[in-house]
């Protein structure tokens, strides 16, 4: 068997939602961050702060943002709006909802299993280890920001490359404040997104959703 090529390690990603409980070997998370460590950023400053969770730590995080989530404490480092997101944006995030939900069989006005598939990203959707990324405060952080953009899709291309698979979740920003907490991280440290990842459970009601792309041409133009 051939190793797969660049192109089919990013055309074979995607954002997975179903985990086996599987523990990954630590070699091989090691070697996802050796990976990850190559990614390009401003000046070589490399601003990532990667916080890794497994095992009891894992647990610890999840039931802080549950309990968090409870009290609707959020605590997020940065805004989110969703009525931001107008025109296309609005429409591809709709989409984006409507297949997820309705490959999980969960009907538009079915608040209880709603909540309960929201709940399910606190968990990690099951997957035995999550990656916190934070980054320090320089500036209005749009530049880091990217930094960190850029560190987490090598992070998720070396997780395909291996037979990983991982989603990123904004949702878990929204509670900096317990994360930190319980990981002893400073209040200087920003959140800006987690990922979780592991092995694919196959069998998960959206493990065959895959999100497609827009055309180029809505995304791209030329100038000769």
């Amino acid at each position: 068997m051939t190793d797969p090529t660049f192109a089919d390690v990013v055309r074979t990603r995607c954002s997975t939602r179903h985990f086996l409980a599987t523990a990954v070997d630590p070699r091989q998370i090691q070697g996802i961050l050796e990976d990850a460590q190559r990614a390009p950023s401003n000046c070589n400053t490399q601003p990532w702060q990667v916080h890794i969770v497994s095992g009891r730590s894992r647990e610890a995080v999840s039931e802080a943002m549950l309990e968090a989530a409870d009290r609707q404490a959020y605590s997020p480092d940065f805004s989110w709006d969703d009525a931001a997101y107008t025109g296309v944006l609005g429409e591809r995030r709709q989409e984006q909802g409507k297949t997820y939900y309705q490959a999980l069989g969960i009907a538009k006005d079915d608040r209880e299993a709603r909540v309960k598939a929201w709940r399910d990203n606190l968990r990690f959707f099951g997957a035995p280890h999550a990656a916190f990324l934070f980054m320090p405060e320089v500036g209005d952080g749009v530049r880091v920001a990217s930094d960190i953009g850029m560190y987490a899709q090598t992070f998720l291309l070396s997780l395909t490359s291996r037979g990983l698979v991982g989603v990123p979740q904004t949702l878990l920003g929204m509670f900096a404040d317990p994360v930190r907490e319980v990981l002893g991280i400073g209040s200087e440290m920003k959140l800006l997104f987690g990922i979780s990842f592991g092995y694919e459970d196959v069998s998960g009601l959206s493990a065959r959703v895959r999100m497609e792309r827009a055309p180029l041409a809505e995304s791209v133009q030329f100038h000769d």
